[in-house]
């Protein structure tokens, strides 16, 4: 089953974390199983301590969408072990119609790559060649398609020796008869019971029976009884041999489920070979990969919520097949290679837009998915503060506090807590819910930080200075913004790096170090990025 990950911003807030969870369980409940919700960005402590409240973890956190081996149609040849007969190994490529095939070791893991190659220059060394080297029984046995005559006597493991076809008859007084030979034969007491009384190596009897009496003189020889011709087992006594012994083991290039397929072709177009072994987190191998599995990969597909603008989407997005948008912000830059469903409502918070699709469908949340939905609909409009909230999301979240049996008032107080910042860096504080923006040739960055105690984050105001002269330096942004909103307050204290102009014209005020109080602004996406936007033209 392919995934649809379904995904807010990066630096997400807790009504992208809970849109995407939403969104996902809406379809799991009508029965599309593949939605699986994921994050880009770490979860702030507001969001924590609601996911922990409503008993819910954290979704799953992905670097980027950048297409991946895992995401390709590579093949699934047959798994070898090293032990196992050349023939085996032949037979497997032929019928699979594939050129190379991955050798395992008994764990599972790699331990080469055996190629036609191998096998075609193993046959012709064959043809000079009529001595074999510690071919195992059990393995002559299997290729010959035969059985053991004296199977309860002592015979080695292996055997080792000059092969020798003594058919026809007139063959066989040329024969040389000593422990090295292994001797091929076919209705020939006489010679079966000089090779034995020679303690010959091995004796292959073809298409015929060894009289009983003598099998009681074999001592250490090995007999085998084939029902094939002489032919066929001199040529297949060279197949037996375990595979480990031709396949290439050094300097094999393998790639791993995760990796990225732009570093995949970087390798490629350095190397020789047709097929490269694919291996997954735990070294085991799942498959090959061929060339042509990079004509036509699978994109991973993937549904926004809660954002439309690359620079806060996903890493490698470019790369993904975007299905569907919804979203409560201005329409932005994301572009796609098809038609798709957008729905963008001027609302206070996406995971009103989601209840809405519960109702729509006819599927009503669970109680837990209910109180995390309200929360998350109480910190986008700032316990219905801010001047993005509407009728639908204070409409919304009363419905969704009422299948949770839940108090709006006292939840929203739980989570504007601002318990935990003390312990954490400038930093860490200031990146909890930051947004890039590029407008009109500007670049701007805005972090805002909602609580119910303005007073002690205030007092770190050098230090959110530094964190933003720092980024501002670094990235060569036009101006970086603070935004301190203080719910009791109902009003915003801006911090910021960068010209006090900007400031100034943007929300005609006089600023003082890098610092002002705008009242009645709680809303950066309807009252700060407008302000700039305006300023800019």
């Amino acid at each position: 089953m392919n995934e649809i990950y379904v995904t807010g911003h990066r630096n997400p807030d807790t009504d992208s974390i809970v849109a995407a969870m939403a969104y996902a369980n809406l379809h799991n409940a009508l029965g599309n199983r593949e939605y699986t919700a994921v994050r880009i960005g770490s979860v702030n402590d507001e969001t924590l301590n609601m996911l922990n409240r409503f008993g819910f973890e954290a979704p799953r956190y992905i670097k980027n969408m950048r297409t991946q081996v895992c995401d390709l149609d590579f093949d699934h040849p047959p798994e070898l072990h090293m032990s196992v007969t050349l023939d085996l190994a032949w037979q497997s490529m032929r019928e699979g119609k594939i050129t190379t095939i991955p050798i395992l070791k008994e764990n599972g893991t790699l331990y080469g790559v055996l190629s036609s190659g191998d096998v075609a220059s193993y046959d012709l060394q064959t043809v000079y060649e009529n001595h074999v080297d510690q071919i195992p029984i059990f393995n002559l046995i299997s290729v010959l398609e035969g059985y053991l005559v004296n199977e309860f006597s002592e015979t080695s493991n292996s055997i080792s020796g000059q092969v020798q076809i003594a058919i026809p008859k007139s063959f066989s007084d040329g024969a040389v008869l000593s422990k090295d030979s292994i001797i091929i034969c076919g209705d020939q007491p006489e010679l079966i019971k000089a090779a034995l009384e020679a303690h010959v190596c091995c004796l292959i009897i073809c298409q015929s029976e060894i009289p009983p009496e003598l099998v009681d003189i074999a001592g250490h020889t090995c007999i085998i009884s084939t029902p094939m011709d002489a032919r066929q087992a001199a040529r297949l006594i060279y197949q037996a041999v375990p595979v480990m012994r031709l396949c290439q083991t050094q300097d094999i290039i393998c790639f791993h489920l995760s990796d990225y397929i732009d570093d995949v072709k970087e390798t490629l177009l350095d190397s020789r070979y047709r097929c490269y072994p694919v291996l997954d987190e735990n070294e085991k191998v799942v498959g090959t990969l061929s060339r042509y599995h990079l004509l036509r990969p699978r994109r991973k597909r993937v549904v926004l919520v809660d954002h439309n603008e690359a620079s806060q989407s996903v890493p490698g997005l470019e790369q993904v097949e975007i299905l569907e948008i919804i979203d409560h912000h201005r329409l932005a830059d994301i572009q796609t290679k098809q038609p798709i469903s957008v729905r963008n409502e001027p609302v206070g918070s996406t995971n009103t837009i989601i209840t809405a699709m519960y109702q729509e469908h006819g599927v009503m949340p669970s109680p837990s998915m209910a109180g995390l939905m309200a929360a998350a609909i109480l910190s986008d409009t700032v316990m219905f503060k801010s001047p993005t909230c509407t009728k639908r999301d204070k409409a919304m979240a009363e419905r969704l506090s009422r299948i949770a049996n839940i108090s709006l008032k006292e939840l929203g107080r739980e989570l504007f807590s601002v318990s935990g910042a003390d312990e954490k860096t400038s930093d860490e504080l200031f990146m909890t819910d930051y947004k890039q923006f590029h407008i009109a040739e500007k670049d701007i960055g805005v972090s805002q930080i909602t609580c119910i105690d303005s007073g002690r984050l205030l007092e770190r105001s050098p230090e959110f200075m530094e964190t933003m002269n720092t980024l501002r330096s670094k990235f060569g942004y036009d101006i970086i913004i603070l935004m301190i909103t203080d719910v009791l307050l109902e009003g915003s204290h801006l911090l910021y790096s960068g010209s006090d102009d900007i400031i100034q014209q943007a929300f005609n005020v006089q600023p003082k170090d890098c610092h002002v109080f705008l009242p009645k602004v709680m809303s950066r996406k309807k009252q700060i990025i407008p302000m700039l936007t305006a300023l800019w033209g």
